[in-house]
């Protein structure tokens, strides 16, 4: 049984994401090298021919397009052989007609789930826990997401949590809850804060808002 040892530093939101070379079903990876000024999605899931699974490559392969048009490259992980990457993939093609565009990372050692803290307790064996990382182009953690081995992710999460770090980003503001469609201000965005008391003073007659604290506008303005 592959472990984590306790004591380990494991990567962080603001890390920068830990280096490592794969072979993977599209060939070789250096990561992060090749995937320079590019998004990342690395996520680990527990087995190749698993249910459970299986509906989640089925999710991202339909979204892969609408991640390629944010920048965005998907990188799976599983402690399987490269043999079993290929044949699932196979068998996902031939009975649910859905081919898996994304690289599949063979981990047969365990040394990059490791390396990510995407070994837990709750995992039987080698098997890994669903861990999703996401990474900007600078190489940095930006989120780390974790499920357990009986839910599968929601991708369509995934998709919006990268979109709101992207967006607050350019933009220099905060996302609110359940972003584009929160209960206080809809598609809006949260100002930062002011760092003096004149500039909050100012605030509410530059922007829209509850108090000086909870100003926000239109993205885009």
């Amino acid at each position: 049984m592959i472990k984590i040892s306790e004591n380990r530093n494991l990567p962080l939101i603001g890390d920068k994401a830990p280096a490592f070379s794969a072979q993977t079903t599209k060939g070789p990876v250096n990561f992060p090298d090749d995937y320079k000024g590019k998004w990342v999605v690395l996520f680990s899931h527990p087995a190749d021919y698993t249910p459970v699974c299986t509906t989640e490559f089925v999710a991202f392969a339909k979204r892969y397009n609408q991640f390629k048009s944010m920048n965005v490259e998907l990188l799976g992980l599983s402690i399987d052989q490269i043999y079993s990457h290929i044949k699932w993939e196979e068998w996902i093609a031939e009975n649910l007609k859905v081919e898996i565009p994304f690289p599949i990372i063979a981990d047969n050692t365990g040394k990059i789930a490791t390396l990510y803290g995407m070994l837990h307790q709750e995992a039987k064996g080698t098997q890994a826990v669903r861990a999703v990382f996401i990474i900007d182009p600078e190489s940095v953690v930006r989120a780390i997401l974790y499920y357990p081995m009986s839910v599968g992710r929601n991708i369509d999460e995934i998709l919006r949590l990268v979109k709101a770090l992207q967006i607050s980003d350019k933009e220099n503001v905060a996302l609110p809850a359940n972003w584009p469609n929160n209960e206080l201000i809809g598609n809006k965005a949260i100002i930062p804060p002011p760092n003096n008391t004149d500039e909050a003073k100012k605030r509410l007659n530059m922007f829209n808002g509850y108090d000086w604290w909870f100003c926000y506008r239109e993205i885009g303005e």
